[in-house]
């Protein structure tokens, strides 16, 4: 897939806010600071579609960005900051899930996981909420660049085998890189598939 064209749409804070629901839709989500904003803009091969911060708990709303004029994709809030008020992180958590279960035209929700880290309980229970959702997720290693390959292959398998404990089946893996574009045709393919174009 070539992407001729990424804009911002609107920031929400309910999923009723969110846009029409005619267009598929692909979420990304993750814990603060695993690089969400830096591989929505490599998708869109665009430095700034998303906005990075160095600070974690940046982003608080519901982004969402048009693909090709054809397709969303929605940056969700990241989880586990613990600088946020427990409030805020209660909002949050209840924004992400009302989002997550009645947003009709959701395809897949691709949950990120810093592959310099073992996967967090709050990845894994978050991954198991999904499944008990019966919602289609994928899971993406990001900072991929800064491992070794022997490293990389570590992280692989002490994900899928933590995966293992309580799945069946994995969901589908990407590894990736925003610095080196890693993964990049690989998610765009996904999607294209799961459109079914």
């Amino acid at each position: 897939m070539d992407i001729r064209s990424s804009e911002f749409v609107t920031s929400s804070t309910h999923w009723e806010q969110c846009p029409e629901t005619h267009k598929p839709e692909f979420a990304f989500i993750g814990r603060s600071n695993v690089g969400k904003s830096s591989l929505i803009n490599m998708l869109a091969s665009r430095k700034n579609l998303a906005k990075t911060s160095s600070t974690p708990g940046k982003t608080q709303t519901i982004n969402h960005f048009l693909f090709n004029k054809q397709w969303y994709v929605a940056d969700l809030p990241g989880y586990g900051y613990a600088s946020v008020s427990k409030t805020s992180r209660y909002e949050w958590g209840k924004m992400i899930e009302q989002y997550l279960i009645n947003r009709t035209n959701l395809y897949c929700t691709f949950v990120l996981i810093d592959a310099r880290l073992p996967p967090q309980p709050i990845d894994l229970d978050f991954i198991t909420w999904l499944g008990n959702q019966q919602l289609p997720l994928a899971i993406v290693l990001t900072k991929t660049d800064k491992l070794k390959q022997t490293d990389l292959a570590k992280s692989i398998a002490h994900i899928e085998a933590q995966l293992l404990q309580s799945w069946a089946e994995l969901p589908p893996l990407f590894i990736t890189s925003s610095v080196k574009k890693t993964g990049q045709k690989e998610i765009l393919h996904f999607i294209t598939h799961a459109m079914g174009k």
